[in-house]
């Protein structure tokens, strides 16, 4: 049998729900395309998007809530210069799509303007399967998947008090329609599982969290998988209630392997993204070839890692994603970029065009950005620090683009002393300047490891599912805030 085509089997899906059920065909795209060329424009797009999600949440041993919704429509977009127009319609009509076409062409001046095509289509791809998660799971084993996942909490240690867990599952489908005579679509599915645990001793209560999920079906989550978070959530908040209060001062740090890497997307990735460099409001600005983080340090993007929450086999823009090297053993190589700060910044485009829905405009975002391994056993680096922090877990945080300095939270920590790790701590609370720490990197450890697929990235009002990753790193001379 011929194996089929990913992107033509994305592009068919995507005709049958975006396209058939409203009497649109190709003729409708072009029409509305060649109508904002009436105009002079640089380029124009059609993203058109079908979303269906469900979610389930659990507390107090019952599924108190159940959700399911359906969005639907197309954002329709007109570039000239540095000037972009942007319309978008829930209703799916060829008199929705010239409506929305003759709004955004008056950005172009005056007189006809022509469309550049080009044959060249995106390479095809298949990170992922073309399935709709909300379907792939019949309701009531939903629920009872979430009953399983408390039953394990609560027989995992007789201090779980309270147990929360949340289910959700999405089936995006978009395609985009562009003046450069690309036609591609992608189909996208979307789970995460959530587990909260409340743990109580001695009239002392904290929390433990843990999930993950990726693009996939429901049936990742199995009772290994299940089991596995419990461990994590459990183990969160049996070590926070017998943690200390955080000593505060100037220290050596050490953060753990995956989700830590949090940080690093936040204090150095939303400085690498194009439209802050393009306008010189990141610290990062200008410095292409220059040193901007220690020998060893190589940071990438990537959303080509298959089934990762955070890849896409093509971006909003309809280009396809690639793996980015930002910073290449200490140097800065590059930015993310989408389509239109490229053109403006006159460099390559990546494949970061991304946006929340068709609603928004797109813009250079992460997908999944992480630190290469080092060489260091993550053992050795612990053994290296006489007096210091080792955060393994990380709540929320804040960031400066502008002058990179950020503020993380620890949700699960330790001290350091002697080179062993000694006893858990509470409130601690990570204070710096993102680039300025990447220069304080002498030891990276041998154990990259991705998040399990739970962040969720904002960005000017925009939310989109990233993945983060780091190996163990030390870090000299990072302030902590504490509690002591």
């Amino acid at each position: 049998m011929k194996p089929v085509d990913p992107a033509v089997q994305s592009l068919a899906i995507a005709k049958n729900v975006l396209l058939d059920p409203w009497g649109l065909d190709e003729g409708d795209l072009a029409r509305a395309l060649g109508e904002i060329f009436t105009h002079k424009v640089d380029y124009a797009d059609l993203y058109f998007q079908y979303t269906r999600s469900e979610g389930w949440s659990l507390e107090e041993g019952i599924v108190k809530t159940g959700n399911f919704s359906i969005e639907q429509g197309v954002g329709v977009r007109a570039v000239s210069g540095e000037k972009t127009a942007f319309a978008y319609s829930d209703t799916l009509s060829a008199e929705a799509l010239l409506s929305s076409a003759r709004a955004v062409r008056t950005i172009g001046r005056q007189g006809a303007g022509r469309q550049k095509i080009i044959a060249a289509q995106p390479e095809p791809r298949s990170l992922y399967p073309a399935i709709d998660p909300v379907n792939s799971l019949p309701s009531p084993e939903k629920v009872a998947l979430l009953g399983r996942l408390e039953a394990m909490a609560r027989a995992a240690d007789p201090h779980v008090i309270q147990v929360m867990a949340g289910l959700g599952a999405e089936y995006d489908v978009i395609m985009v329609a562009g003046s450069d005579g690309r036609l591609v679509a992608d189909v996208r599915p979307l789970v995460r599982l959530s587990l909260t645990v409340i743990a109580e001793r001695d009239g002392r209560r904290e929390m433990g969290h843990a999930g993950g999920g990726g693009r996939t079906g429901l049936a990742y989550f199995t009772d290994d998988i299940l089991r596995e978070y419990v461990r994590k959530a459990v183990h969160e908040a049996m070590v926070n209630l017998e943690a200390r209060p955080a000593p505060a001062g100037e220290m050596t740090v050490v953060l753990g392997s995956g989700w830590p890497g949090i940080l690093l997307h936040e204090a150095v990735g939303h400085g690498l993204e194009g439209d802050f460099n393009r306008k010189e409001s990141s610290v990062f600005s200008g410095r292409i070839g220059q040193r901007v983080a220690s020998k060893g340090v190589t940071v990438v993007d990537d959303g080509t890692l298959a089934d990762r929450r955070g890849s896409l086999n093509v971006d909003d823009e309809g280009n396809t994603t690639q793996r980015t090297v930002l910073i290449e053993d200490g140097i800065l190589k590059g930015y993310m970029q989408d389509m239109t700060n490229a053109r403006l910044m006159k460099a390559s485009v990546t494949g970061n065009g991304r946006r929340e829905s068709y609603a928004h405009l797109p813009m250079p975002r992460m997908t999944n950005t992480y630190m290469l391994a080092g060489r260091t056993p993550p053992e050795e680096i612990i053994a290296s620090v006489k007096k210091g922090l080792y955060a393994v877990n990380f709540g929320g945080g804040q960031v400066d683009i502008t002058s990179g300095k950020f503020v993380f939270s620890a949700s699960e920590a330790y001290m350091i002393e002697n080179g062993k790790v000694t006893y858990p701590v509470k409130g601690a609370t990570l204070i710096g300047n993102g680039p300025d720490a990447l220069t304080r990197v002498p030891l990276i450890g041998n154990d990259l490891q991705l998040d399990s697929g739970v962040g969720t990235c904002g960005k000017e009002g925009q939310s989109v599912p990233v993945g983060v990753g780091m190996p163990t790193i030390r870090i000299d001379g990072i302030t902590v805030g504490g509690t002591a």
